[in-house]
C-alpha cells in the first residue's frame, strides 16, 4: 500500500459516497472548516498496488498548549468490509507516513477516533501496533451514537417511536403558538449562538464560540447541506438545532432549548421536522450525534439527551474507543494532564 495526497474534490467525495460507516468529520468540507480555523490538514489516499483507493483520511494538526498532535476524526474511511490484515496494513501504512510528517512539525502523538466496530479483535489489532486507549474522546466526535433508518414512510417512523415521544410531538402539533423555522441564511447563526449562550449560562457549560458555529454553518451551507431550525413559542425562540445533511445521512450536530419552555416539548417537534426533512433530500439515515446508554450511565451529562434520542427509535453503534499512538515522551504530560480533566468534568 501506498499513501498520496488527494487534490480533487469530487475524488474524496465520491469515495465516501459509497462507504457505510462515516460522518462529516471525513467530509472535505470539514477540511475547509479546520483550514477556517487555522489548523493545517492533510487529505491523504490509501492506495493498493493495483491503484485503487480503499481509503480516505483527514489529518488535522491541533496546536495545543497541552501537547501538539495530529488528529483523524472518525476516520480513516475504508471502504466495504475489510480483513484484520488489510486494516493492519493500513494502519501501519499511516503511521509510517505520519511519523515523517510529525518529525517536521512537531507533533507529539496521534489521536485517531475510527468508526471500526468495538470487538475485541480491533481493540488487540491497535494495541499490537502501539496504539493505547485515549484518556478522553476526539473532539466534536463520538464513540457511540444513536442512529435512525428512515426509509421507511412517515407513519412507520412515527409507530416505530416511543408512545410517549409520539404523543408529544402530537401535541405540539397541535399548539397553535409553536411554529418551526428553517433557516439557511448565515444571520441565523448569531440567533442560534445568542440561545446557546443563554443555556450554557444557566446550565454552566463552555459553548462553542461564534466563530466555531459560523464556519461550521458557512462550509456546508455554501453546499446547502446545513440548515437551522427553530421552534417559537408565541414568537419567541425556544430551541433551535443545526442539522447537517451529508452523503446520503441527516447528522443532529448542534442544539439547546431554553428552560422556560422545557413544558412545551418543542425540541420534539424540531426533531421530527429535522427527520422529514432528512427523508425529502434523500437521505436513507439520521445520526442523532452522540449517544450513552442512559441505564448503564444514569449520571453522564449526557444521560438525559441520550434518552430522549431513543424516543424516535432506531439503535445504538458503538465504536472502538479513541487511540493514541505516541511519538514523543512529551505525550505523557498530554496523558495526565487529560486524565484530570475528565476527572473534573465528571465524564
Amino acid at each position: 500500500m501506498e499513501i498520496r495526497e488527494i487534490k480533487k474534490k469530487e475524488t474524496w467525495e465520491d469515495f465516501l459516497s459509497k462507504c457505510g460507516e462515516k460522518t462529516f468529520l471525513q467530509s472535505w468540507e470539514w477540511g475547509e472548516f479546520e483550514e477556517k480555523r487555522n489548523n493545517k490538514i492533510w487529505k491523504l489516499g490509501i492506495f493498493e498496488k493495483s491503484q485503487q483507493l480503499i481509503g480516505v483520511i483527514l489529518v488535522v494538526k491541533i496546536p495545543a498548549k497541552r501537547g501538539t498532535f495530529f488528529m483523524i476524526p472518525h476516520g480513516p474511511v475504508i471502504k466495504g468490509s475489510q480483513p484484520r490484515s488489510v486494516k493492519k496494513e493500513v494502519l501501519e501504512t499511516l503511521l509510517e507516513n505520519l511519523k515523517e510528517i510529525g518529525r517536521k512539525e512537531g507533533v507529539s502523538f496521534v489521536r485517531i477516533s475510527p468508526l471500526w466496530e468495538d470487538t475485541m479483535e480491533n481493540r488487540e489489532l491497535f494495541s499490537k501496533i502501539g496504539f493505547c486507549q485515549a484518556p478522553i474522546h476526539a473532539d466534536y466526535t463520538y464513540e457511540t451514537t444513536w442512529k435512525l433508518d428512515i426509509n421507511s414512510s412517515e407513519e412507520d417512523l412515527l409507530r416505530g417511536m416511543r408512545k410517549t415521544t409520539r404523543y408529544l410531538i402530537r401535541q405540539t402539533l397541535k399548539n397553535e403558538g409553536i411554529e418551526i423555522v428553517k433557516n439557511a441564511n448565515l444571520g441565523a447563526a448569531e440567533l442560534y449562538y445568542a440561545l446557546n449562550k443563554e443555556v450554557a449560562r444557566s446550565q454552566k457549560f463552555i459553548p462553542f464560540s461564534f466563530e466555531h458555529i459560523k464556519n461550521e454553518f458557512e462550509v456546508f451551507a455554501k453546499e446547502g447541506q446545513a440548515l437551522w431550525f427553530f421552534g417559537k413559542y408565541k414568537g419567541e425562540v425556544a430551541a433551535g438545532a443545526l442539522v447537517i445533511f451529508w452523503s446520503g445521512i441527516g447528522f443532529y450536530n448542534q442544539a439547546a432549548s431554553r428552560a422556560e419552555y422545557a413544558k412545551l416539548s418543542i425540541p420534539y417537534l424540531i426533531q421530527w421536522e429535522a427527520i422529514k426533512e432528512a427523508k425529502r433530500r434523500g437521505c436513507k439515515l439520521y445520526d442523532f450525534w452522540g449517544f450513552v446508554d442512559p441505564k448503564e450511565n444514569l449520571y453522564h451529562p449526557w444521560a438525559g439527551p441520550s434518552l430522549f434520542k431513543q424516543g424516535f427509535g432506531g439503535r445504538q453503534y458503538r465504536y472502538i474507543k479513541t487511540q493514541d499512538y505516541p511519538f514523543s515522551f512529551k505525550y505523557r504530560l498530554t496523558r495526565l494532564f487529560e486524565k484530570l480533566r475528565k476527572i473534573k468534568r465528571g465524564l
